[in-house]
Order: structure tokens, then C-alpha cells, then sequence
């Protein structure tokens, strides 16, 4: 089974580097381009199913990268949902500096440490989101794709799970809006990494695509 692991494309609060968490944020054009550029280069793809977080940026990217003849199939997970930032949530990375500098710069060095203000964990997004991935798995064969389109945090922690990375490490690697990594395995527990933020339909490959807020 080959599973194309997605990021949702950009919205505004992404490029003010604001912390939207499970704020319902719209694409920015500039996202809605990108997941555009994602539908082309999947054209050909053929997916077998297609689930996405509801969050509409997440649910769009996911409608837009299917193109027209294939959206109306596509399935909302809430488990797929962005980590809740609770009191972060609308903030500027430089007002939380202000505000909860220690918190901050727990989140920055040791983000497995740290309960959001009023939100989740890593541990908590991970106990949701992996159940979510094995659900989205279900019933599918060798020769199936899974397109899952989803968030930073989400990403990430499945990811550290996939490659045996302790959570701590959550930052040893990017996730670019509307990013591509392929996973290829027969259930949950045994998948590769193929490729791994691959954000090559719309970013030069020494191009910088990394937001400021998460």
C-alpha cells in the first residue's frame, strides 16, 4: 500500500507566522495555488481513497489536489485535526514570546514536554491521529493509494512514530504547505518513509518553504 501523506497549503496566519491550531483558518490564495499545483502533479495518481482533516484548509488543500471528477469521494477524520494551541491560538510567535516565554522556549527545545494552555499535547495528538491513520488503512490492499491530507503537528508526530523517532526529535525535520511524504507498507506498523517533504510541484529544491508559527 502507498500512502501520500499531505500537508494542508498555506493560509494567511501561516505566513504572519500566527498560531491557528484548530481555529477553522481558511487557504490563503497563495495556499489555494498550491494545492492546485498538488492536483496536477497527482493527476495521473490513481488514489484509491482520500481522507483529510474537516478544518478547512485541510479539507480544501485535499478537494482541490483531487480536482473536480474525484473530490466527491473524499472522508473527514476530526482525529486528523491540528493540534489545539488553546490559549495560543491567534497569536503572533512573537506575542507567545511576551506573553509565556518559558512555555515557549519548552516548545522550541523539548515540545514533548509541554501541555498548550487550555490544549493538547504531542502525546495526546498522537493517541487520536495514529488510530485515525489505521482507520483510513482499513481494507486497503498492496496495489491501493491512500491520499491523507492533514497538519504540521499531526504530520510530524505520525511521522517520528513511522521512523522510530522520539517525539523530542519533532523538529528534525520540516513539513511545507501542501507537502507530499510517501509511506509504503502493508499496515500501519511496518511503513517506510519513501520520500519525505517533498514539496517539489510548487518549491525549487533549494527553496525555502518553512513557516514560523507551530
Amino acid at each position: 500500500m502507498k500512502i501520500l501523506l499531505a500537508r494542508h497549503g498555506e493560509t494567511r496566519w501561516n505566513a504572519e507566522g500566527r498560531y491557528q491550531g484548530q481555529m477553522d483558518i481558511p487557504l490563503s490564495p497563495v495556499g489555494e495555488q498550491q494545492a492546485r499545483l498538488l492536483g496536477e502533479r497527482l493527476r495521473d495518481v490513481h488514489i484509491t481513497r482520500a481522507v483529510a482533516s474537516p478544518l478547512l484548509r485541510a479539507k480544501l488543500t485535499a478537494e482541490l489536489a483531487l480536482q473536480d471528477l474525484r473530490a466527491g469521494s473524499l472522508l473527514l477524520d476530526p482525529d486528523l485535526q491540528e493540534i489545539a494551541h488553546g490559549e495560543w491560538e491567534g497569536l503572533l510567535a512573537s506575542e507567545i514570546r511576551e506573553r509565556d516565554p518559558e512555555r515557549l522556549g519548552a516548545w522550541r527545545e523539548a515540545p514533548d514536554t509541554v501541555q498548550m494552555p487550555g490544549g493538547e499535547s504531542l502525546q495526546q495528538v498522537l493517541d487520536r491521529a495514529w488510530p485515525a491513520l489505521v482507520r483510513a488503512m482499513e481494507g486497503l490492499g498492496d496495489d491501493d493509494t491512500l491520499l491523507i491530507v492533514a497538519h504540521d503537528a499531526v504530520n510530524r508526530v505520525l511521522l517520528c512514530r513511522i521512523l522510530g523517532l522520539p517525539l523530542p526529535r519533532l523538529w528534525s525535520f520540516r513539513q511545507a504547505p501542501t507537502t507530499i511524504n510517501l509511506l509504503e507498507g502493508p499496515n500501519a506498523d511496518l511503513l517506510e518513509v519513501v520520500r519525505l517533504n517533498d514539496c517539489n510541484h510548487h518549491t525549487a529544491l533549494f527553496g525555502e518553504a518553512v513557516h514560523r508559527a507551530l
